[in-house]
């Protein structure tokens, strides 16, 4: 799963990291994340508040009517007033200080259960199960793991809806810049082999010069 972090301290940040739970991305102010909601979605809003609370309630509130997204805040102010504030402005939860790193870590772990919907049901028979990385149809368990598992993932939670190449990279890939939209061609074909054999039927269209679009059980 995949948090963005906004403003926070660069060694809190190390250190959350390190345990190699949940891929990170850094943002350095509300201002900078929008460009990385452009082309990515993220699992969870990490966010260091420091100052201006009516732009930063604004935010937690953009996050969740816009992308869905919950937030947690971050922050050295620890009267419980600002807490009692963020939270009946929409952050689903609030750290203060001292922090501790597997304090935040379970506070994120906690949120993500409560949020994410550990099953996706496409059509009748389709179910991807989302903690267990596993794909089935009907009674058959389908062979669609990694990469391809990630995609296919991405494009029924944009369903009906074309998704470019670059959007995929972005999405899923930790450093996209090194990787080829090459491979996106191979994950596809990877998940086409398997899950069009056992649904006989086309569940990922290709629309030219565009993207790709997933179409099955819309």
């Amino acid at each position: 799963m995949r948090i963005l972090s906004v403003g926070l301290d660069k060694e809190l940040l190390e250190s959350l990291s390190k345990n190699g739970r949940y891929i990170f991305d850094e943002s350095y102010n509300m201002y900078d994340s929008s460009n990385f909601l452009i082309f990515r979605s993220y699992d969870l809003i990490l966010l260091s508040y420091k100052s201006d609370f009516e732009k930063t309630s604004k935010f937690i509130k953009n996050m969740e009517l816009k992308y869905k997204t919950p937030t947690i805040v971050i922050s050295s102010e620890t009267s419980k007033s600002t807490e009692i504030d963020f939270l009946e402005e929409g952050a689903n939860d609030f750290v203060k200080k001292p922090f501790d790193v597997d304090i935040i870590l379970s506070r994120i772990d906690s949120k993500l259960r409560n949020h994410v919907n550990n099953k996706i049901y496409c059509g009748e028979k389709l179910v991807i199960e989302l903690d267990q990385e596993s794909v089935y149809f009907g009674d058959k368990k389908l062979d669609i793991r990694g990469k391809p598992f990630d995609i296919l993932v991405y494009l029924i939670k944009y369903k009906n809806k074309v998704i470019s190449k670059d959007r995929l990279l972005n999405a899923i890939w930790e450093e996209p810049e090194y990787i080829t939209p090459n491979v996106i061609e191979t994950s596809i074909n990877a998940i086409r082999q398997k899950l069009d054999k056992a649904i006989d039927k086309k569940c990922i269209e290709t629309v030219r010069r565009r993207g790709y679009k997933f179409c099955y059980g819309v």
